[in-house]
């Protein structure tokens, strides 16, 4: 083989890793590049060598930064992830039931702009303003509903699991990869170390924002992220680092390609696996916890949540969690939220997790694998060794039977034909059966309310109002109106929501069982009231009458009668009409104290022979006192409804309330007082208005029109001045005052 001619300007200034250096062609030491143009004669025959190019690949994405940052404590490579902070600050988002909380931030940035703007001190409406903004916040927090505490475990800015171990390790290293294939973005591992101890960290990765959430497939895991975890147990295990796991899924991906990767069978191999591992294990619930995707990294020793977390089952919230036993501790979060101070949650999230693995560091191994069996085995409860009902067989679940039972349907059914009976025949209702029925219709009733309050939440914030309402009382103080509108909210709310209850049909029905028995009742006490009222002045008046004085006034008009010889009251003289008149008058003022005894009050004596109807005015002058009465009717109303004046009437319903049947001294004087103050309130409202000037112009008309009528048989004339003065001014008093109590219907202001 001819041997290269070797020219030693293709050797100059060449790097070593240039040459190539190869013994089976024959040529040592060739610069590759002018290999690649050298032409080899073999003979007749022409060589010709050429040189492949390397293909540029993409640059390795490693977690560090290319420009880290000097002042980063602890150095630039103390936590080694993708996982970075965001660039921009991300968008604040109002949920429902917070509104209120904005619109008073809303007034704060108002008044301070103005403040800035016009130079004017308004700090004292500032801090007002801000006093406000946090005792609205606290009620709110303090009092939150089941769906509202899932809204807060679902908030876009929630802190994540990779924010939360960023906050509270000194150094953390990502560990990626399930070692067949993939690597699932919704479940993280990896160590770290708190107060220089090490741990092995995983949990249910979310994004911060929908490029993110579409990258982590919004924390639900694939079989390849259970089987990561699976991979990290076995390597915690190992080694002998504690596990401490965050779990925030809504579940696990229900794909087809996930049921056919077998989606459950890699959950299944997590719990198995879990309660075999010989370390602490530690599972914090940070957001929602839904199925067994939460549960495949969940089978720890001690299960912590934070105080908004939520699992998607009945009993959903912390408190009621722990109520059951399920979880064994709540990790408290600041008001609005994790989100409203992530870093403050982390530092009470690694609080927890140091005094829990404390706890379960003084376990051996043996005794931390019992305790991890035995916390999930007193979940619920069972009995054994008991017969099941043939009936029950089809469904074990035991269907609720109502509350209202064939007896007291029946005990309604006869009561309504026992008070059907009784005003055939005019007798007295069966009251003592209708009271018994009642009571047990109001026992019932108020248990389909509890249930009602139960299943639709309400009963927490039942129990709170009701311990509020406790400390008021037990302190003497007045209610506050701000929290008697508390209570009005919550009733309105609770009424809007009561169609959605699963009773709501049973309690309507027995709601309208009672009013239907209730008006019975009423009707019934009315009447038996109304009969025993009628024969008590029918024995006053018949006691009046048969009086010994009245007896003698009686034969002495009668005999006078006679002896005047005259048939009709019309031929009488004006005299005698008089003693009439004075006899008959004096009968009305004995049954008038009668009927005041008994506590009733005579409105009017309708007669043919009272003056008050020989002086009725004209139906002009009654459209007249109509249309007057309708305006007073009208200002009284309208005075009532004033907010002062309303105020004040809500103070005295509580006070009259809360004194009960048997007030004492003091509240006597509150109420009195309120009484007093009501009274000059209305008043001074219709004093101020032209109802004064419109009333002594009617009164007027009324005085004139009855003189032009000419009294009673003319007496009126023949009378002085002033006492037909006297008696048109009574007449026109009682006819107003006839015509407003009518108006008023009986009601009292």
């Amino acid at each position: 083989m001819a041997s290269v001619s070797h020219s030693p300007v293709a050797f100059t200034g060449k790097p070593a890793s240039d040459l190539l250096r190869s013994s089976s062609n024959g040529v040592r030491g060739l610069p590759l590049r002018a290999l690649g143009r050298t032409r080899l004669g073999t003979g007749k025959r022409d060589l010709t060598i050429v040189a492949a190019k390397l293909r540029k690949t993409k640059k390795h994405d490693y977690p560090w930064s290319q420009d880290p940052d000097p002042n980063v404590k602890g150095g630039v490579l103390t936590h080694l992830s993708h996982f970075k902070p965001l660039k921009e600050k991300p968008k604040p988002v109002t949920l429902e039931f917070e509104k209120p909380l904005v619109d008073l931030e809303k007034k704060i940035m108002d008044v301070r702009k103005m403040a800035t703007e016009t130079g004017l001190d308004f700090s004292d409406q500032i801090i007002m303003l801000e006093n406000k903004y946090h005792q609205a916040l606290k009620d709110l927090y303090t009092h939150l509903t089941p769906i509202q505490r899932v809204n807060i475990a679902r908030h876009p800015n929630r802190p994540t699991f990779l924010d939360h171990v960023f906050n509270i390790t000194e150094k953390f290293v990502e560990l990626h990869g399930d070692r067949a294939g993939y690597d699932d973005p919704a479940i993280v591992t990896g160590i770290g170390t708190i107060d220089g101890k090490r741990y092995m960290f995983m949990g249910h990765q979310k994004g911060r924002n929908t490029k993110e959430n579409i990258m982590r497939n919004f924390g639900m895991p694939t079989p390849h992220g259970y089987r990561k975890a699976l991979r990290m147990m076995y390597y915690a295990d190992h080694h002998g680092f504690p596990i401490i796991t965050f779990i925030d899924t809504p579940g696990a991906f229900a794909d087809l390609k996930s049921e056919e990767l077998g989606q459950g069978e890699a959950i299944a191999q997590n719990l198995r696996t879990m309660f075999g591992l010989k370390v602490p294990i530690i599972s914090i619930v940070i957001g929602e916890g839904g199925s067994g995707g939460a549960l495949a990294i969940g089978c720890a020793n001690k299960l912590l949540m934070l105080e908004n977390a939520a699992a998607e089952k009945l009993k959903i919230t912390a408190t009621e969690l722990c109520k059951l036993q399920i979880a064994d501790g709540i990790i408290p979060e600041p008001l609005g939220g994790a989100h409203a101070d992530s870093s403050w949650t982390s530092q009470r999230i690694k609080a927890a997790i140091n005094e829990t693995m404390d706890e379960l560091n003084k376990m051996n191994t043996e005794e931390l694998l019992k305790h991890r069996m035995l916390k999930f085995r007193k979940i619920g409860g069972f009995q054994e060794g008991i017969p099941i009902d043939p009936k029950r067989k089809v469904n074990m679940k035991k269907k609720e039977e109502p509350t209202l039972h064939v007896d007291l349907e029946g005990e309604v059914e006869k009561v309504k034909q026992q008070i059907l009976r009784a005003k055939e025949s005019s007798s007295e209702p069966p009251l003592l059966h209708l009271n018994e029925t009642i009571e047990k219709l109001k026992k019932d009733v108020d248990q389909e309310f509890s249930e009602a309050a139960k299943a639709l939440g309400f009963e927490d914030k039942f129990a709170a109002l009701r311990a509020d309402y406790q400390k008021i009382n037990s302190q003497d103080q007045i209610v506050d109106p701000a929290f008697k509108s508390k209570i009005d909210r919550l009733r309105e709310e609770f009424n809007q929501n009561l169609p959605k209850s699963p009773n709501y049909e049973s309690l309507s029905n027995k709601l309208d069982m009672l009013k239907e028995l209730s008006k019975a009742k009423n009707i019934a006490e009315k009447n038996s009231k109304a009969s025993m009222m009628k024969l008590e002045i029918n024995e006053r008046f018949k006691e009046v009458v048969e009086r010994q004085d009245m007896k003698d006034k009686f034969e002495a008009l009668k005999t006078e009668i006679q002896n005047s010889g005259v048939s009709s009251f019309e031929d009488l003289d004006s005299n005698l009409k008089e003693k009439i008149v004075k006899i008959r008058k004096e009968i009305e003022f004995e049954l008038e104290d009668v009927l005041k005894s008994l506590g009733l009050a005579l409105e009017a004596v309708k007669s043919n022979t009272t003056y008050l109807e020989e002086l009725s005015p004209s139906s002009e002058v009654k459209s007249k006192i109509e249309e007057l009465n309708l305006e007073i009717n009208h200002g009284i109303e309208s005075v009532i409804n004033s907010s002062d004046l309303k105020y004040k009437i809500e103070l005295l319903k509580l006070e009259i309330a809360k004194a009960g049947k048997k007030p004492n001294l003091e509240a006597k004087k509150r109420i009195a007082t309120l009484e007093q103050q009501i009274k000059q309130s209305v008043a001074a409202a219709l004093d101020s208005t032209d109802l004064k000037e419109k009333h002594e112009k009617l009164k007027a008309e009324i005085s004139k029109d009855i003189e032009t009528s000419g009294g009673l048989d003319g007496s009126l004339k023949n009378n002085s001045p002033e006492d037909a003065r006297l008696k048109m001014n009574a007449a026109v008093a009682v006819l107003l005052e006839m015509k407003i109590v009518q108006n008023r219907g009986g009601r009292s202001y």
